[in-house]
Parts: structure tokens; C-alpha cells; sequence
């Protein structure tokens, strides 16, 4: 018994045995590798395909960029510091301007009446 088992044994199912399974994982790993490289390569186009999408819906739809956003607030807000101190200048010198025309004789700046300020949406104060 001991010859079939070490004679037949070792041929047949021992010694091939573990050389077939490592071969066997060594092969699978092999698959599951490159498996794993298609697929992190099919995520990468599935990327970017979706953001040339996105880019294209973005544009479909007239989106602004919020970098672009920013920008024009930032110029809106400077605009309106600059309006509002040029409108505090100009009282300024409406009022001196005001108390330069008291003190002429004729009087004619003080009988003259303020005009309203004109509202754009309003038809009627543009005329």
C-alpha cells in the first residue's frame, strides 16, 4: 500500500495538486488584475464622457461659470460704493453751491423748484 500511494500519489495527485492550484491562482489573479485595469479604464471614459455632457447641458441652458458671478458682483458693488459717494459729493456742492445762490441778489437758483429724479420704468418721469 505504501508503493501505490507514494508511487501513484506522487505523480498523479500530490505533487501535481499543488503546483495546478498555485498555477491555477496565480492565472486568476492575473484576470482579476486586468479586470480591474479595464475597468478603472472604462470608469475614466465614463467620466469624462459625462462631463463633456454636463459641459454641453451648461452651455444648452446659458449657465453662468460662478467665477463669472463673482466678478460681476464684485464690479456691481463697486459701482454702487462709487455712485453712492459721487451722490454725497454732489450734495455737497448742491449745498454750497445752495448757499452761494442765497446770498446773490436775484434769487433766481431759490425760486427755481428740484426736479424729480427720473425712473427708468416709469414712461411718464422721462418726459
Amino acid at each position: 500500500m505504501t508503493d501505490s500511494n507514494t508511487s501513484g500519489g506522487a505523480t498523479g495527485g500530490t505533487a501535481g495538486g499543488p503546483g495546478r492550484r498555485g498555477r491555477f491562482f496565480d492565472d486568476l489573479a492575473g484576470v482579476a488584475g486586468g479586470a480591474f485595469s479595464v475597468m478603472a479604464g472604462a470608469r475614466a471614459e465614463i467620466e469624462a464622457a459625462v462631463k463633456s455632457q454636463m459641459e454641453i447641458l451648461v452651455q444648452k441652458l446659458d449657465l453662468v461659470r460662478r467665477e463669472d458671478l463673482d466678478a460681476a458682483l464684485e464690479v456691481a458693488r463697486r459701482a454702487r460704493e462709487e455712485s453712492t459717494a459721487l451722490s454725497a459729493r454732489v450734495a455737497a456742492l448742491e449745498a454750497k453751491l445752495g448757499g452761494e445762490a442765497d446770498a446773490t441778489p436775484g434769487g433766481d437758483a431759490a425760486a427755481e423748484a428740484p426736479k424729480p429724479k427720473e425712473d427708468p420704468k416709469d414712461p411718464a418721469s422721462l418726459a
